[in-house]
């Protein structure tokens, strides 16, 4: 069994003397930003077992709980320190309900820490600026998620988020991803439970509304909706507007209006 902790010894470098083995050698396991102290402190074992294995007597378990108690306040040592745990908490919390991977909860543990640092996060909710900075990492990455999908795993208001992560990126001058419609497809169909034909569909349908430029001045998401519908129509695997826009996160109005628009200019006839 590999354990989560084990000492990262990185590649074998190749070293021609003293020197270069003293400065490439490495020790330990990597740092990690998803914990408060990125993992460099030592923790007390809840298994109740020493260092032979062997379980410890009862009489002693009561010292080792107030020992592991008085650890895990000496960690946590002032207002900042319990503010940036809180905040890690939340942020792991609202990865795992999204089904987010480890280095999307990295990077954004390393995007809010970099905005604490900078006073950021003062006067302003500490949830708020968590869903936010995964908003920005999510976009940074590659893996875009909506304004809505955020809001509704968090439970804060889009406007709120939206707020928020127009100040942080601005503070931070981060260089954000542009999601193009073709980002949300292959996710979108997946939770309508579509066939691959579907996704092919709505990306031949996609390029050529990008290569019109038929995009510019509406959103991403909304797009990406109207042709998914588009596209279940065309090859017969009918999904609702209502549906579709559980999904997606945008109103019916908005795929109505973007998909009477596409298939009045790329000529498509839709038998519905």
């Amino acid at each position: 069994m590999v354990h989560e902790d084990i000492a990262d010894h990185g590649p074998e470098w190749r070293a021609f003397d003293k020197q270069q083995r003293d400065k490439r050698a490495r020790v330990g396991p990597p740092t990690k930003y998803t914990l408060p102290d990125k993992g460099l402190s030592t923790i007390i074992s809840t298994k109740n077992r020493d260092s032979y294995g062997s379980s410890i007597p009862t009489k002693q378990r009561a010292q080792f709980y107030r020992l592991r108690k008085m650890q895990k306040w000496g960690r946590i040592g002032n207002s900042s320190e319990r503010s940036l745990s809180h905040a890690i908490s939340e942020l792991n919390k609202l990865c795992s309900q999204m089904n987010l991977l480890r280095n999307i909860r990295e990077r954004a543990s390393m995007i809010y820490r970099k905005a604490a640092k900078k006073n950021l996060v003062r006067g302003r909710g500490v949830e708020s600026v968590v869903a936010a900075t995964l908003y920005i990492t999510c976009r940074i990455m590659g893996l875009p998620r909506t304004l809505s999908e955020i809001s509704d795993a968090s439970g804060l208001k889009r406007k709120d988020i939206g707020r928020t992560y127009r100040f942080i990126s601005r503070e931070l001058k981060l260089r954000i991803y542009v999601p193009t419609p073709l980002s949300y497809v292959s996710r979108f169909c997946s939770e309508l439970k579509l066939s691959q034909k579907v996704v092919e569909k709505s990306s031949d349908i996609l390029k050529e509304v990008i290569e019109r430029k038929l995009i510019s001045g509406r959103g991403p998401v909304g797009v990406a909706a109207a042709v998914i519908y588009i596209s279940t129509v065309l090859c017969d695997e009918k999904r609702t507007q209502k549906q579709i826009a559980n999904v997606s996160g945008v109103t019916e109005v908005t795929i109505r209006n973007r998909y009477k628009e596409i298939t009045e200019i790329l000529d498509i006839n839709l038998e519905i």
